[in-house]
């Protein structure tokens, strides 16, 4: 009788603290995973730079990558913009800092990257593009101050801030580029030709530096957006032809919104995203694929 007690009390010993390392043993598995999965999906410890970023797509973007753990670097033409953005992040806790910056300017951008490299301690994980403008003109009436306008603030700056953040990126171990482009770089866009010509070279851009700094651990993408509602774009919607031309070329039938934009854009940014690079990925609601459409009556 005492023979099969002790049986059974070593039988629901085993299976009761057997149970218990099969239990702590797939816990430990399961906290591993998520670990991993935290890693790959944040950008926690990692450093940022957005140009443009007090408004619109930019400050979309802010707020996406603030979410994901970053600390921000936010740099604006606008004071009164800037401000109310830090304010705004202040009080949600993000790690978000700000400059003024007219990044058309050469000496401006020089002192906005020594900002930075004092600031991150001579590195960084992430830079946006993401300024841009836009004269709408036929192109028989731009003149040589459009031309510069145009070159100056969306592709010079974006040429010379790749430049000079190469060695901060490099430095960092993991470096990521991505320009905001436009659909406009991808398609023809009537009376704005501009505009898409330097849309387009930031896409070639995105893909030599692409290849080229691959070695130094640095991605570079771009993505295209189609027409997105800011408060700098929403008049023109005032239009209802220019509304009902875009809309009936558009699949998805609307106007993208800029957290649409700033979504695509943090994952190119992410550990996720470490396979791609040299892309212009277009956030157009369908534009770009649209092609001939024809219904006819039953």
């Amino acid at each position: 009788m005492f023979r099969f007690l002790q049986n059974v009390i070593s039988y629901i010993y085993l299976i009761y603290f057997g149970s218990i390392n099969v239990m702590w043993h797939l816990w430990s598995l399961l906290l591993k995973f998520k670990q991993k999965m935290d890693k790959r999906w944040s950008l926690q410890g990692m450093t940022a730079l957005v140009t443009g970023g007090a408004s619109g797509i930019g400050h979309a973007i802010v707020e996406d990558f603030a979410g994901f753990g970053a600390t921000i670097h936010v740099c604006d033409i606008s004071e009164i913009s800037l401000n109310q953005s830090l304010s705004e992040w202040e009080k949600k806790g993000f790690q978000v800092s700000g400059s003024i910056c007219d990044v058309s300017l050469r000496l401006e951008r020089e002192t906005l990257m020594h900002t930075i490299s004092k600031m991150f301690h001579g590195k960084l994980n992430i830079l946006v593009n993401n300024v841009g403008v836009v004269r709408v003109k036929p192109t028989t009436e731009y003149v040589a101050e459009d031309f510069s306008f145009h070159i100056s603030t969306n592709l010079e700056s974006a040429y010379h801030l790749s430049q000079l953040s190469h060695p901060l990126l490099k430095a960092s171990g993991f470096g990521s580029i991505v320009m905001n482009s436009s659909v406009g770089g991808v398609v023809s866009m009537e009376c704005g030709s501009l505009y898409s010509l330097t849309k387009g070279a930031m896409n070639q851009l995105a893909r030599s530096l692409a290849c080229e700094w691959t070695t130094d651990g640095i991605r570079t993408n771009s993505v295209a957006p189609n027409f997105i509602l800011t408060d700098m774009s929403a008049p023109h919607l005032e239009d209802a032809c220019y509304k009902k031309s875009l809309f009936s070329r558009t699949p998805l039938g609307r106007a993208g919104e800029p957290k649409e934009v700033a979504s695509l854009v943090a994952f190119l940014c992410l550990p996720a995203a470490s396979y791609i690079t040299g892309q212009t990925i277009c956030v157009d609601g369908g534009l770009t694929v649209n092609g001939f459409s024809y219904q006819p009556n039953p």
